[in-house]
């Protein structure tokens, strides 16, 4: 069986859609699976089981990235065709059966609207796919059988970025003497770049050698590994908080007074801490330390799911 599956572009929307391949999977195992997304998300399927391949599919002007992927998959013929991203191509390919996600923005969760695509209800949690290596890895970047707390500082504008300040007394009140976490070293994630360093820079500053900084540093099926590894995850609305959720971590979301009805994290233990305040303002200086404190102590009492 030969499926076909269209994903998007961001690291987040990726991650959300794991869940209705996981689906797939498990409802087809002998399937062989041809993934297409964005660079940056090319990561999230690297160790995903029954993958054929993946196509990379960069945006080019006059969507001529559209014309690629036909010449990728368009003379062949598909058992299942799933697209997310909205389009008219699932309508051109030879296809036994497609699965078209309507376009634009709904409101609501966006794992729902995944999930009713297929007519799941409730709809699949996403997964994180990492392997024995990845794992092995981990164990050498979070070292030592104390706990670990990962951060999350960055974010892919800086509108949706809690002040670096926090974070610290965040971590600070979460392991000092008598916390759950009392004790734990912070390993500190963001993607690559200039721009994503600059932010991570003042909390690995001012945490020092209680912090290893992995901001860039590895791979997205490691930064999984180190995430599972981790006793909570912590971060603003990005593409790791997703992943974070999808590993099964406690995970805490920080956000803005937007979108986190459409966004908040899917997962087995999550959490969210909002900012107050209109919509339009978007403003994250709004939320304070003690509601995030509060959010992610709640999320650590918490029983484990059965």
């Amino acid at each position: 069986m030969r499926i076909l599956f269209i994903t998007a572009t961001r690291i987040g929307d990726a991650v959300l859609s794991t869940g209705l391949l996981d689906h797939l999977i498990r409802q087809y195992p002998q399937a062989r699976f041809v993934v297409a997304c964005g660079p940056a998300a090319e990561g999230v399927f690297a160790r995903m089981p029954g993958r054929a391949w993946t196509i990379v599919l960069a945006k080019r002007r006059l969507r001529l990235h559209w014309l690629e992927l036909w010449r990728e998959v368009g003379t062949q013929r598909w058992d299942l065709v799933v697209d997310l991203r909205g389009s008219a191509f699932a309508f051109l390919l030879r296809a036994r059966r497609r699965f078209v996600m309507r376009g634009g923005r709904q409101p609501g969760p966006r794992i729902i609207h995944l999930g009713a695509l297929m007519g799941l209800d409730p709809p699949p949690l996403p997964v994180a796919w990492f392997n024995a290596a990845d794992r092995a890895r981990a164990a050498v970047l979070l070292p030592g059988d104390g706990p670990w707390i990962a951060l999350g500082p960055t974010a892919n504008w800086d509108r949706k970025v809690w002040p670096a300040e926090r974070f610290v007394a965040l971590f600070r009140a979460l392991t000092a003497p008598g916390e759950p976490l009392a004790g734990a070293r912070a390993a500190i994630l963001g993607g690559p770049g200039p721009q994503e360093a600059a932010m991570a820079a003042p909390v690995l500053a001012a945490l020092g050698d209680r912090a290893v900084d992995l901001v860039g540093r590895i791979s997205l099926p490691e930064a999984a590994a180190v995430l599972a590894r981790s006793a909570l995850f912590v971060g603003n609305d990005s593409g790791l908080m997703h992943l974070s959720a999808a590993t099964g971590t406690p995970t805490l979301g920080l956000f803005g007074p937007s979108r986190v009805q459409e966004y908040a994290p899917s997962g087995r233990r999550t959490a969210t801490a909002i900012a107050p305040g209109s919509p339009a303002l978007d403003s994250m200086t709004g939320l304070t330390l003690d509601q995030a404190l509060a959010a992610a102590r709640g999320l650590l009492a918490e029983p484990l799911p059965a």
